[in-house]
């Protein structure tokens, strides 16, 4: 359990170092409440790209300047930013060298998945997109609606439920807010007969071990991997600093699928080329210069320890607290993915930021209502003051006849 002032003192080590990263620091003093922290952050990130938009003024969409352009240790090359930009720094994924990566950047997860979906049909006429059940939402709605060549088949809890296939082509979408069990039964499949395999690991923390236990069964079986990710969240240090996503093309030490072997070696130059016609290139401004330090490494493993502590405390009440309901269970075991409801298809918001929200959410799969949690690194008393009184409210709702599946609108509260 974290104490008050544990998280506290935490929360200022966080402030220092997003602070550290000013060339005209602010005077900060010690936080005293939620409310000021979350306050401390929003005040720290707007001089931070502040200071960024005045320091790099020549890095305007065009590079006419010789100037080189940087935001913290990332560094950017480009002629015209939305066509070319090239970006060279840490990676978000932890320990370096372990993979050979190719990053391409985005302005959100949405727009490198986006690309990568409209980009493969360059590369494959058909192909079976293999789903898991709880897959996020949007991705599927755009592939129904702008990726017809891609045929959806829904996945029960192990790969090895669907052997056949209609096309020639087979990628199985691997989304870390799917159900635990889909993801361990995946893992468990020995016999993956994939050409591509489409990884988003927004739910998980960059330097998460089931990333690389991922990647290790594809290398096993001589998979291609595409990572795609929005920054935005777990990798922010819980500060909204500006939309980032990124597509990574795992290259393995032999025989390396990229380059020989594999229909879908020119996947990456399409990608680009996609996100290049698109416009969803990323934003230099948008990349947090205090990415990749030892002090942000360590910070960014306590806040995701408490995330997942904090969850499974609210798994554990609510299972017991809200008799004859479904609490829903996610791979990634944390961040704004924990899902009330009277059915087994709530979704939820990816959320995991210095506050805590409630929201009702209609279910895309049932069209029943559920309700949606977004777990917060809060300490341990306040976390279990918000927990029994959502609780609370629930029940106290239920007994007076409000059915919550035939709500009218969507509500939150933070």
């Amino acid at each position: 359990m974290e104490t008050i002032e544990a998280y506290f003192e935490r929360k200022h080590e966080e402030l220092r170092l997003l602070n550290s990263c000013l060339r005209s620091p602010l005077n900060l003093t010690h936080p005293e409440s939620v409310t000021e922290v979350v306050r401390y952050k929003f005040q720290l990130t707007a001089a931070l790209r502040a200071e960024h938009a005045l320091r790099d003024w020549t890095g305007t969409e065009t590079a006419w300047s010789e100037r080189p352009h940087a935001a913290g240790p990332f560094e950017f090359k480009y002629d015209y930013q939305r066509a070319d930009l090239a970006v060279s720094g840490p990676s978000f994924y932890g320990k370096e060298g372990e993979f050979a990566q190719e990053t391409t950047y985005t302005g959100s997860g949405m727009a490198a998945i986006s690309a990568l979906l409209l980009a493969s049909a360059r590369v494959t006429k058909e192909a079976d997109l293999l789903i898991l059940q709880g897959s996020y939402g949007e991705t599927l709605e755009f592939v129904e609606g702008y990726a017809r060549h891609l045929r959806l088949i829904p996945l029960g809890q192990s790969l090895e439920e669907t052997n056949g296939r209609a096309y020639s082509s087979r990628i199985l979408l691997l989304d870390s807010c799917a159900p635990g069990g889909a993801l361990e039964g995946t893992l468990r499949c020995s016999n993956a007969a994939l050409d591509l395999l489409i990884f988003d690991t927004t739910c998980f923390s960059g330097g998460s071990g089931r990333i690389r236990r991922v990647l290790n069964w594809a290398r096993k079986w001589g998979v291609p991997v595409v990572m795609v990710r929005s920054h935005t969240k777990l990798d922010s240090l819980g500060a909204e600093y500006g939309r980032l996503g990124s597509a990574t093309f795992i290259h393995w030490e032999e025989n390396d699928p990229w380059i020989t072997g594999s229909k879908f070696k020119d996947l990456p130059a399409e990608t680009q080329n996609a996100i290049r016609l698109l416009g969803g290139a990323a934003l230099p401004a948008h990349f947090p210069p205090y990415i990749g330090t030892s002090n942000y490494r360590a910070l960014t493993k306590k806040r995701v320890a408490i995330i997942l502590r904090n969850n499974r405390r609210a798994v554990e009440y609510f299972s017991s607290a809200l008799p004859g309901l479904t609490v829903e269970h996610f791979a990634h075991g944390q961040a704004g993915h924990h899902a009330i409801s009277r059915r087994r298809h709530g979704k939820a918001g990816r959320c995991s930021f210095d506050f805590a929200a409630v929201e009702w959410c209609q279910s895309s799969a049932t069209h029943g209502y559920s309700v949606r949690f977004s777990v917060s690194d809060l300490p341990t008393r306040f976390w279990d003051d918000l927990i029994r009184a959502v609780a609370e409210w629930w029940n106290a709702d239920r007994r007076s006849g409000v059915n919550p599946h035939r709500l009218p609108s969507t509500k939150s509260t933070s």
